[in-house]
This record gives C-alpha cells, sequence and structure tokens, in this order.
C-alpha cells in the first residue's frame, strides 16, 4: 500500500480505515437511515417512535436500525419489552447534523433567492 501525505501534512488513512468509512458513508447513503440517524441524534427512541417519525413501516425500520447497528452507527438497550435505539458517538452525530444542516441552508437560500427572482 501507498501512504502519502495530506495537505496537512499528516498521513494517509489505511485503506482499512478508507474501506470502513466508505461502508458507513454507504449506510448512510440511503435517505431513511440517515432520518433514522438524524431523528436518533436528536434523542433515543424505540422502532414505533422512529417509524412514527420517519413515516417508515416498522418491519423496513426494524432492518435499517439492524443495518446501522451492525455497523456500529447506531447502539441499542432494552428498557423492559421495548428496545431503545440511541447514537453515542459524537462523531457521527456532528457529521450528520453538519452535512445535513449545511444542505438545508442551501435550499432555503436558493428558495429566497427564487422568491426574490434572483
Amino acid at each position: 500500500m501507498v501512504t502519502g501525505t495530506s495537505s496537512s501534512g499528516s498521513d494517509d488513512p489505511s485503506a482499512e480505515v478508507l474501506a470502513e468509512a466508505a461502508g458507513a458513508f454507504g449506510l448512510l447513503a440511503s435517505p431513511a437511515r440517515l432520518h433514522i440517524v438524524w431523528a436518533l441524534a436528536q434523542g433515543e427512541s424505540d422502532v414505533t417512535g422512529l417509524a412514527e417519525r420517519v413515516g417508515g413501516a416498522l418491519p423496513a425500520v426494524s432492518q435499517h436500525l439492524t443495518k446501522l447497528r451492525l455497523a456500529g452507527l447506531v447502539r441499542s438497550r432494552r428498557e423492559g419489552r421495548r428496545q431503545v435505539y440511541f447514537v453515542d458517538d459524537p462523531d457521527v452525530v456532528t457529521v450528520v447534523r453538519l452535512l445535513v444542516g449545511r444542505l438545508t441552508d442551501r435550499a432555503e437560500d436558493t428558495s429566497v433567492r427564487h422568491l426574490r427572482g434572483v
């Protein structure tokens, strides 16, 4: 493997790290899964609450949660009969909030310019 130096002077990530990151971004490339992570970044929830919030069918949301949990993007714990899901990695929360927030700002700016006829 060839390891170069980035513009900041640090070594490039390993192939394994890049593959893992690509896998995580691949999972987040699904609008439904991204919405689930976004919702969980705001606070924990069970699958029923998530399905209601994101407008998905319970089995589909459950499958998305399983994939996200296996990838380490979300975690869960049992509370009685319920399984409660949450994101406990602050970096995942930061990345999702930053990207979605920035794209929301862009969409709002575009709407305002369109209304002004600019």
